[in-house]
């Protein structure tokens, strides 16, 4: 199972899209986890943003033992040390991902808010953390979820679903093959 969880308040809406895309792209069951609370600690004043890092140390304290995967979605900025922001985070081949939905908002860039932008944003955006996890790395083909997006335009050109050979890498990793034995397992 692959499990999505707001760190603090999120959009019933786009975590829906979020779930949808994710259940599409990986064919794993998908369940939301009850809202976790923000890691007070991650909010850096200096830069006026959270760090990453610890929403991804919070996730990995709740990973419940039947979820393969847990992605957090947050309305928080988010960075790393060395960059200025980033849209998401994930351990690769490990356990969980985090996606900021702040710079997803066209508001953040000073534009008419749009819903449905939103929640094709983050949907998209989800595929690529959560791929991560499954060791999956930047790809070459733009229109892929697993291309690197350094701006709107980067995002706003790929869909959520994985390209032929991500998929085929997806399919042949021991990550995902696990995660199938453990749901298989579990209707059982």
């Amino acid at each position: 199972m692959l499990a999505v969880a707001s760190v603090g308040p999120a959009p019933a809406e786009v975590l829906a899209a979020m779930e949808a895309a994710l259940d599409s792209a990986f064919g794993l069951p998908v369940a939301r986890l009850a809202a976790i609370d923000e890691p007070a600690a991650a909010f850096s004043p200096k830069r006026g943003q959270w760090s990453s890092v610890a929403f991804l140390e919070a996730l990995l304290a709740r990973v419940p033992p039947a979820a393969a995967r847990v992605l957090g979605v947050t309305e928080r900025d988010l960075f790393v040390p060395v960059l200025s922001f980033v849209y998401g985070q994930a351990q690769l081949g490990g356990r969980v991902a985090v996606v900021s939905l702040a710079r997803l908002r066209p508001e953040f860039h000073g534009l008419p808010g749009a819903p449905a932008a939103l929640a094709r944003r983050a949907a998209t955006e989800a595929v690529h953390e959560v791929g991560h996890t499954f060791g999956l790395v930047h790809c070459a083909d733009r229109r892929c979820p697993m291309s690197l997006s350094i701006d709107l335009p980067d995002l706003d050109g790929k869909t959520a679903t994985p390209c032929p050979a991500c998929r085929a890498m997806l399919a042949g990793s021991r990550e995902m093959r696990l995660a199938r034995l453990t749901v298989e397992g579990g209707r059982s």
